[in-house]
């Protein structure tokens, strides 16, 4: 069995992951095997929006076409409805992650308990009351913006990081995981200035990363969804991870679990028996 980009518990959309059931061999993802998601995300997202209205300031969200964005714009209006923001502008640029939220709102069916209730309100809550939908990234001027890519990797967003990464009243908020070698790591790490569209651009702009939006489960997510296993598998391999959160991963599971687990590595052959 395959674990696959293992979801979240209790999160809005989407419902929990499925039980696993049985697998005498389980290859199983890392990406946060070292370390829990923040539970206060929500908050702080509440927060800063509220700073950027009050400083007529600007929110760039570099964000997963699918997934990611659907969860952003639920959790804006959530609040907006809750009286925790005021409804404020909310530009979504990108084609691929308005086409998804279409997908979302007509399939029902796969929506979580809290996402039928607030749906029960409206037509499709995954809208802000103020989204703002772009057909060019030039549309995009003030409040939030939302766009792809979730890395900084490619996409519109490059467009609007270039033009606002320069400004000290320009907030970039990461709300997923930012890989090795991206840009996105780069202005999580500190980056000074970044290469955008062929041009080095200074970084002034505020950067914050807000990991408890991520899509993939954290340790303690994993190892409840590993407790839905009828029965140990034979061997559990760990991939899909850096090195420090699968070899962290690997021995939580052995320390709890006492089950037998191994980090895979690098064109590693197994026989299967």
């Amino acid at each position: 069995m395959d674990s696959g980009d293992l979801g979240r518990y209790d999160r809005p959309i989407l419902k929990n992951p499925d039980p696993a059931g049985s697998a005498d061999w389980l290859l199983l993802e890392s990406t946060y095997g070292d370390r829990l998601h923040e539970k206060n995300s929500e908050i702080e997202l509440r927060d800063l929006i509220k700073e950027t209205v009050a400083q007529g300031s600007c929110l760039i969200i570099p964000a997963f076409a699918i997934g990611r964005t659907q969860d952003l714009i639920y959790t804006i209006r959530k609040m907006e409805d809750d009286g925790e923001i005021p409804a404020i502008p909310v530009h979504v640029d990108s084609p691929m992650g308005l086409e998804a939220t279409e997908i979302y709102c007509r399939h029902t069916e796969e929506h979580d308990f809290e996402m039928q209730q607030l749906r029960s309100k409206d037509n499709c809550p995954i809208s802000s009351h103020k989204m703002v939908v772009h057909k060019t990234p030039e549309q995009s001027k003030s409040m939030v913006i939302i766009s792809a890519s979730g890395m900084a990797t490619g996409g519109r967003v490059l467009h609007h990081l270039k033009h606002r990464l320069p400004n000290l009243d320009t907030t970039v908020l990461f709300a997923g995981y930012q890989a090795e070698g991206t840009r996105g790591r780069s202005l999580q790490d500190g980056a000074k200035e970044i290469k955008l569209l062929g041009e080095l651009v200074p970084v002034r702009a505020k950067i914050k990363v807000f990991d408890g939006f991520s899509a993939h489960a954290d340790q303690g997510e994993i190892l409840r969804w590993l407790g839905t296993f009828k029965k140990a598998p034979q061997m559990t391999y760990i991939v899909h991870g850096e090195p420090p959160a699968a070899a962290a991963l690997a021995d939580v599971i052995r320390a709890q679990l006492k089950w037998k687990v191994e980090v895979a590595r690098h064109q590693q052959k197994v026989a299967l028996t």
